[in-house]
């Protein structure tokens, strides 16, 4: 069996104009840690900065530069800000110390020393600090992995809109050579816009990808609401036929020609999502209603089912993967909406209050 390799010993700065005092300490320390002394701040910032300890037990008062300066000049530079600094001290005044830990200090222990305190005190905060270094480099390769992923997805959605839009171009060339009929033309419509299709959900993708990470910003502009709205209800009740739903769309006193400044695309996909997860809840032969009402900041897009949305979900409705009762259901329709809704400041809200019905609510304001 190989012996189990030990743990380096952790090394202590001590600062101190009296030597004295510093033989002490040396003594309470040597056993545990490697100790090294330092009689005035400019000696003790040049060790810090140059071997950098793994935590300094700083005397305050001291001729020419006290512990506060020194401590102040230690957080003030990058390569030993992040040292944990515990001030020894006979001043035992609550502003003595409240001026310590608001200069960056960990902890603040008065003379006399008592050695078993002491000893608790460094263990913890060397303890703390090992912890706070692991989470900052665990976050570190959080940040490289989803760097590495976006990588990644640019690279694949590069390779997938090449050969979709070879294909986007078919279409075209097949109506200049002719002689098409009206059976083939509608073929080729529906390849053509298949293939656009395909290219916009690439797109979505990084754009949805980009929203999880807080690194999109939408490009708004001013787009027609209602010719939108009834191209996600055609699309709805041609994906639903089987299911015989009507789909209703009511918008009493809405103008034709009603603009919003957002993104097309996203508004697109967030309808999508809200109108299929009412048409995948409603029964078989019911009405789903898609209803437009004015209010004083806008207008509230209501999409609403027959059905109740479970109980044990509502609370968690928007989140991912949450979903219940649908047989190939993800939950990521409604989380995308939820990440849609966010980045075009629109409010999303589930509506349970009705007996036996779904509403989803959006606010679209000015």
């Amino acid at each position: 069996m190989m012996p189990v390799a030990e743990s380096p010993k952790k090394t202590l700065l001590i600062v101190d104009d009296a030597p004295e005092n510093l033989d002490v300490m040396k003594s309470l320390l040597n056993a545990d840690f490697n100790v090294k002394a330092a009689v005035n701040g400019r000696v003790a910032l040049k060790i810090a900065s140059q071997q950098r300890p793994d935590l300094i037990l700083l005397d305050v008062v001291m001729p020419e530069m006290d512990g506060y300066e020194v401590c102040r000049q230690l957080k003030a530079d990058p390569t030993t800000r992040d040292i944990p600094v515990i001030f020894l001290t006979a001043l035992d005044g609550v502003n003595d110390e409240t001026k310590g830990l608001e200069l960056g200090a960990v902890d603040y222990i008065s003379k006399p020393l008592t050695p078993a305190i002491l000893m608790a005190r460094i263990n913890t905060h060397l303890a703390l600090d090992e912890g706070r270094r692991k989470l900052a480099a665990q976050n570190h390769e959080l940040m490289e992995a989803a760097r590495m992923r976006e990588d990644v997805e640019r690279i694949m959605h590069h390779d997938l809109k090449g050969p979709l839009s070879s294909i986007v171009s078919i279409p075209n060339v097949l109506r200049s050579i002719g002689s098409l009929n009206e059976r083939q033309l509608n073929y080729v419509q529906m390849l053509e816009d298949s293939g656009w299709k395909m290219l916009n959900m690439i797109d979505l993708s990084l754009v949805l990808l980009k929203i999880e990470y807080g690194t999109y910003q939408p490009d708004l502009r001013d787009t027609a609401l209602i010719p939108l709205l009834q191209q996600v209800i055609r699309e709805q009740q041609q994906a639903f036929q089987r299911k015989d739903l009507n789909l209703l769309l009511e918008m009493p006193g809405i103008p034709v020609g009603y603009t919003l400044q957002t993104e097309s695309l996203l508004l697109q996909n967030l309808f999508t999502n809200l109108l299929k997860n009412a048409c995948e809840a409603a029964p078989a032969g019911s009405d789903v209603l898609i209803k437009l009402m004015p209010t004083d900041k806008g207008l509230q897009l209501v999409f609403e089912n027959p059905g109740e949305v479970p109980r044990s979900i509502r609370s968690r409705f928007f989140d991912k993967f949450v979903t219940e009762g649908k047989k190939h259901g993800t939950g990521l329709g409604t989380y995308s909406a939820r990440l849609i809704a966010d980045v075009l400041l629109i409010k999303l809200a589930l509506d349970t209050s009705q007996p036996g019905k779904t509403r989803l609510l959006l606010a679209l304001e000015k």
